[in-house]
Order: structure tokens, then sequence, then C-alpha cells
């Protein structure tokens, strides 16, 4: 099977400790937009070309290092849901394991995850309002 190709890194994902703080820097400071908020520990934002997800995180408080670190995980996206399951059969006859298998979420995104040799979370995505843009 050839290796499918994706559009490049657009997606990336953030572990938080305040997350209102966060969004206002973010929005406020660097003139990102609310793309979604689903719930109070979650906001999910954009410049038109990218998605940053901020996620609220206890896992370290301000006067202690983060113990997994910030990043959640990294995105690369994909121009099309099937281009997903293209991936995860590309990474399943290489002997990859995925994290997660292929799904599509609430916000019709669809993605798989995995990790690469470091241990760090890498998400093969297909998310509507960016993939369409590239």
């Amino acid at each position: 099977m050839p290796q499918p190709t994706h559009l490049g890194l657009r997606h990336l994902a953030l572990n938080v400790r305040n997350l209102a703080a966060m969004k206002a820097f973010y929005v406020g400071l660097l003139g990102f937009q609310v793309e979604w908020e689903p719930d109070p520990d979650n906001v999910y934002l954009t410049s038109g070309r990218d998605n940053l997800a901020l996620h609220r995180s206890e896992a370290a408080g301000a006067d202690k290092p983060w113990a997994d670190g910030a990043l959640d995980h990294l995105g690369l996206v994909v121009a099309s849901a099937g281009d997903v399951d293209l991936w995860a059969a590309f990474l399943d006859q290489r002997g990859v394991v995925l994290d997660m298998r292929p799904k599509t979420h609430r916000d019709g995104a669809r993605s798989c995850y995995f990790r690469d040799p470091d241990g760090n979370r890498v998400q093969i995505i297909h998310h509507p309002p960016i993939s369409g843009a590239l």
C-alpha cells in the first residue's frame, strides 16, 4: 500500500492550567476566533486555516511542572474523511499500534490516534472547516 498524503500540521491541542486566560490570550491578543466550545473544559479556536484546541488540565499546579507536558497531541490534517481510514490501514500494515481507531466526532471531524517513537500522540484528522480550505 502506498503512503497516503496529508495537508500538513494544522491542528495542535494543548493541556492548559487556566483555560480562561489562555482563551483570552489567543482570542484577544492573537486574533483567533472561537470555533466550538463544547463544554467548560474545552475550547477550539481557529485563525481560519487551522485549529488550536485548549483542554483544561489539572495535571500540574502553578507551582509544579507538567507531569506529561502541555502537549496533548498534534494533528495532521487530511483532505477527506476516507483519508483517515487509508492512514489507519497504512499504519496497521507497518505495525504501528493505533491508540484510537478511526472515529467520527460530534463536530463532524474524523480521526485516529497513534504515538511517535518518543510517545507523543499524533492525530490524523479530517476537520471539515479547514480540510476543505487547504
